[in-house]
């Protein structure tokens, strides 16, 4: 793919992103307002995925591992095990 039709199709996806997001009917400050609290936002969502739903995965496998495992019936069954 040249040059060309890279820009052309990159600025096919902007009108795209103009047409459905409506901000075509904006001012140019608006738009840049709107494409400032928009990229914001998806960056603190992704931002916040990356830091916590590792551990929140990390937190399920262990919870579930100890299901399936399953739990001693009681203190006395632990310290006869040893």
């Amino acid at each position: 793919m040249d040059m060309k039709n890279m820009r052309e199709y990159v600025g096919w996806l902007y009108y795209q992103y103009l047409l459905i997001t409506g901000i075509y009917v904006l001012e140019p400050w608006e738009q840049s307002i709107f494409n400032t609290l928009l990229f914001t936002m998806v960056a603190m969502v992704i931002y916040t995925s990356y830091v916590f739903v590792p551990i929140h995965v990390r937190l399920a496998l262990e919870f579930f591992s100890e299901l399936v495992r399953g739990q001693p019936e009681s203190t006395v069954a632990l310290m006869n095990s040893r």
